[in-house]
């Protein structure tokens, strides 16, 4: 429901977008990042503190914090939404929730990986990603990654996630290839 609301913001609003160019925009506003953005902006957090009295305060708190908890929850309120009005009566205030996350995928967001992928394609090349180093407590990780092409290290990055310190990389490494490495 959620995809489809955005897909059809975004092609009512860019029909001179290219497929490939809207999916790409689809699936950031539509990532379980995006999905935690909305939700804390909504204070789903709070409310599921509010709703679940008999869990100890600590781990109330670190459910009400969590991207993937709040992602959940999001979709979880999206669906049963849905299930209770319909598509059509919900499309509007869930495409102007995801409205900022809409604007950031047009104007801001650049996923490094595709554009990394895409530039070493045109000359048969490829990147491997590899994961240096995974520190500190599971729900609180930090991840070190190479982005390596042709054996050589061309960028390193560090994030939240896997993915994260992917994109650092492979934005590092893009960097390198246009500077001529």
């Amino acid at each position: 429901m959620l995809e489809l609301a955005v897909a059809h913001a975004l092609y009512d609003r860019h029909p001179d977008f290219s497929e490939g160019r809207l999916a790409k925009v689809r699936s950031h506003v539509v990532s379980r990042a995006s999905c935690a953005v909305v939700a804390r902006e909504l204070d789903l957090g709070a409310t599921l503190a509010a709703h679940a009295p008999d869990l100890p305060v600590d781990e109330l708190e670190r459910l009400a914090r969590n991207r993937n908890v709040l992602a959940a929850l999001l979709e979880a309120v999206l669906g049963a939404l849905f299930l209770e009005h319909g598509f059509a009566a919900i499309e509007r205030a869930v495409v102007d929730a995801f409205s900022e996350r809409i604007e950031y995928a047009l104007t801001g967001h650049v996923d490094h990986k595709t554009e990394l992928q895409e530039v070493l394609a045109r000359s048969g090349r490829q990147v491997t990603y590899l994961v240096l180093s995974a520190d500190g407590p599971p729900h609180e990780r930090t991840f070190t990654c190479a982005a390596e092409v042709d054996g050589e290290r061309l960028g390193t990055g560090s994030g939240a996630s896997k993915k994260a310190a992917e994109q650092e990389a492979a934005q590092e490494a893009l960097e390198r290839i246009r500077a001529g490495a």
